[in-house]
């Protein structure tokens, strides 16, 4: 009788083609995903007379490097040579290698983490890769996804496969329901800050529990974005009746016959009763709150309503240095509370946050509102942004006072312009708050959508329940 296995391990044992050692095997790699920035994979391909080998198993867009203002010149309105040369390098492989590609004027163009699901391509049971550490978001259908480095990159472009080390597994359960005003952000950020950035390293992260299992898929995809935060190879949701929902239906998803004989393999998926795991943590969904980061890694996350912390009460001389250099960085001083604190800018977006429920949460505390410093918006997608369009949300960022964006990955690495001046503090969505990461000198406090929204209305950091429970006062 089969031992009871993990849903990793059962896609693992699948796509195993050989092994060397202990802990390592040759992967099958099931969809793989490339971006501008995989031009170094592909100049090695074509140097060494190599081709993809199997296309079809292949998906390319940019995201990256296009503009999200300015896109109705599409590709030729583009002023950056070097990005725009990146951009057409990626068509152009795309033509001569024959996979699937979503270019800048494609209604199907976006951040890949966000498409991938959005058109059906990330299915439960698969293997995924692409040269980007948030692949782990394709985890939230019950797959196995992670990025890699640009030499990996060319190993599955040529063979299709890959040799990767067996990691460890962890389940994070979420017990209970979340409270008004707390989201799938605030969960993760939760947990990375109880487990800290190297908490998971060496680990996948399946996530569990009735907290989970109440979340939208977005909301999902949201939490399994972040698992690198944490330190982990990929973050995975098992596949339910949510997850099929989602699915049927969407371009890429199995049609017909190939959709029943694809839920019948999807059913059987999900952590077997007794399958041990090797680190268990849990977390009471009653006890979190909105949050926001303090400092400049994930981990420095705390509720809305506590206080900037004492370096003096970290765990090792490390942590506190630590401590007091993101203090530094972030230019707060211990004690001081959290809500209250002025912010200069606020970004909507990423591809943590740059869905359509995302855009609806924000526009639910815009509305009827106006933004007190600059606030912008860049979908996840064109797919999203049109989604948006046809809502009328929009309508409410713009009437709010936010920019209306295009899609992309700028606002959160700060490029094509989309940056925080040095010293200036940025309400922000996206999943990093590294020193410079939007920009040079940036301060970026991370949160929800709907607190990114409440910051933008009051310019400073805000619980948003009390906003929107005096909005909803009759």
């Amino acid at each position: 009788m089969t031992a009871p296995r993990t849903l990793f391990e059962k896609i693992w044992q699948r796509h195993v083609i050989a092994t060397r050692g202990a802990d390592e095997a040759l992967l099958s790699i099931d969809s793989h995903f490339v971006a501008e920035g995989s031009f170094h994979a592909f100049g090695a391909l074509a140097k060494e007379g190599r081709k993809v080998r199997k296309p079809r198993q292949v998906f390319g867009s940019p995201d990256h490097f296009v503009p999200t203002v300015g896109r109705d010149g599409g590709l030729a309105g583009m002023g950056d040579v070097e990005a725009r040369g990146l951009i057409e390098y990626l068509a152009q492989n795309a033509r001569e290698y024959g996979f699937d590609h979503f270019g800048i004027d494609d209604e199907r163009q976006g951040i890949l983490h966000v498409i991938g699901p959005e058109l059906g391509i990330s299915q439960p049971g698969l293997t995924i890769t692409c040269g980007d550490s948030h692949t782990a978001t394709h985890g939230a259908v019950g797959a196995f996804a992670f990025g890699i480095g640009a030499s990996q990159n060319k190993q599955v472009l040529a063979t299709q496969c890959l040799w990767q080390k067996c990691p460890k597994t962890m389940r994070i359960n979420v017990e209970g329901s979340l409270g008004p005003g707390v989201t799938a952000k605030d969960v993760v950020l939760a947990i990375i800050a109880k487990i800290g950035v190297t908490g998971a390293v060496g680990h996948v992260i399946e996530y569990a529990g009735p907290a989970l299992r109440g979340m939208t898929m977005e909301q999902r995809m949201t939490v399994c974005n972040m698992s690198i935060e944490a330190g982990a190879r990929g973050g995975m949701v098992a596949p339910d009746d949510t997850t099929f929902a989602y699915l049927e239906g969407r371009p890429y998803a199995p049609q017909g016959e190939h959709w029943n004989k694809a839920l019948a393999y999807w059913r059987t998926l999900p952590t077997d009763t007794d399958a041990k795991f090797d680190r268990e943590v849990v977390l009471d969904a009653a006890d979190l709150a909105p949050m926001v980061t303090w400092g400049t890694l994930p981990e420095h996350a705390a509720p809305i309503s506590a206080t900037v912390p004492l370096p003096a009460t970290a765990s090792s001389p490390d942590k506190r240095t630590q401590m007091e250099d993101a203090l530094r960085y972030i230019g707060l001083a211990p004690g001081t509370a959290l809500e209250g604190i002025k912010i200069d800018r606020v970004f909507i977006g990423s591809c943590t946050n740059g869905r359509i429920e995302d855009l609806r949460a924000a526009a639910a505390v815009l509305k009827g509102r106006k933004v007190s410093v600059p606030s912008w918006v860049s979908p996840g997608s064109s797919a999203v942004k049109h989604a948006a369009e046809a809502e009328g949300l929009d309508r409410i960022f713009r009437a709010a006072g936010f920019e209306w964006r295009g899609s992309g990955c700028s606002s959160c690495v700060a490029m094509n312009g989309d940056s925080v001046r040095s010293g200036e503090r940025c309400a922000s969505t996206s999943n990093r708050n590294f020193e410079g990461r939007q920009g040079k000198g940036a301060r970026t406090h991370l949160m929800s959508p709907a607190m990114a929204a409440a910051a933008a209305v009051t310019g400073k950091l805000t619980d948003v329940r009390k906003l929107v429970v005096t909005k909803d006062r009759p």
